[in-house]
């Protein structure tokens, strides 16, 4: 296999199935996810069809664009059903404290739901968030409207997507069984402790909760269109992988590359080559 380490920054992503977008600046991307996800809304709402999504809490910069468009457009989102990817939980069965700083539901509603204009807004009883002792309802709510239009949130620094974290060293799984599993509740790998501590909480390791619950890969993969956003430079490792390593379930995110319509979102400074000696040796 070619060491993807070795692509030139402008080859990333040709002979991938994969489509990879580069932009000059973060801000960006946030706007053109917006768009995409607003297009496939209205897109819907002309053949009077529900929208049902997938969506994170973190990046945020899409979420302060779309409200904006929403507003402005006044593109509807009554007939929307936003499925949540993940929660922290502060115990196995029990979610984080609803006014606790890294608590993802209060954060939507924050800064996405309180800035929509109500007449707009997506109905309380569609802003759908996965449950511990009721996993199977995320499964449910997706066969219900018998589709899912798009997934969009951001890949970790192990190539998970949502909480799907990779497997343990010594647990065998095969790829059609990662694929497979469904919403759950799970203990956070150490590398995403870090990486989430780095970037939330001032590196307080311990400020990041052990478990949480993720709507799974066999919902997510399920989705007719899947977007991945890698706004970070730190995503340079993985994004050479995602787009040109082994298809493996040790890289979630690579599995995408056998999904008939999934995108990767990123920045320039992310498709650099991610060890400085073979930058050098490349000049």
């Amino acid at each position: 296999m070619e060491n993807y380490n070795l692509i030139a920054p402008e080859d990333l992503g040709k002979g991938s199935s994969i489509k990879l977008d580069v932009s000059q600046a973060e801000v960006d991307i946030y706007w053109k996810v917006a768009i995409e996800v607003l297009e496939t809304i209205r897109a819907n709402n002309e053949k009077g069809e529900p929208t049902v999504m997938i969506v994170p809490y973190g990046p945020l910069g899409p979420y302060f664009r779309m409200s904006e468009l929403i507003n402005k457009y006044r593109i509807s989102l009554k007939n929307c059903v936003f499925i949540n990817m993940d929660e922290y939980l502060k115990s196995p069965d029990t979610y984080i404290d609803y006014d606790d700083p890294l608590c993802f539901r209060s954060g939507m509603d924050r800064i996405f739901y309180s800035q929509v204009d109500e007449e707009l807004n997506v109905l309380p009883e569609n802003r759908i968030f996965p449950e511990p002792g009721n996993e199977g309802r995320i499964w449910d709510i997706i066969q219900k409207y018998g589709k899912l239009d798009l997934v969009f949130g951001g890949v970790g620094i192990n190539g998970h997507y949502a909480f799907n974290e990779p497997p343990e060293p010594g647990e065998t799984v095969s790829n059609e069984e990662f694929l497979a599993r469904p919403t759950r509740v799970l203990k956070i790998s150490r590398e995403t402790k870090t990486i989430n501590a780095y970037m939330n909480c001032g590196a307080d390791l311990e400020a990041i909760p052990d478990h949480c619950i993720t709507v799974g890969m066999k919902e997510i993969y399920s989705a007719k269109r899947i977007i991945m956003i890698m706004p970070r430079d730190w995503n340079a490792g993985a994004l050479r992988k995602i787009l040109h390593g082994e298809i493996t379930a040790h890289i979630p995110c690579s599995l995408f590359r056998t999904h008939p319509d999934a995108s990767i979102y990123t920045i320039r400074e992310a498709t650099a080559c991610p060890i400085p000696e073979i930058r050098v040796y490349n000049k």
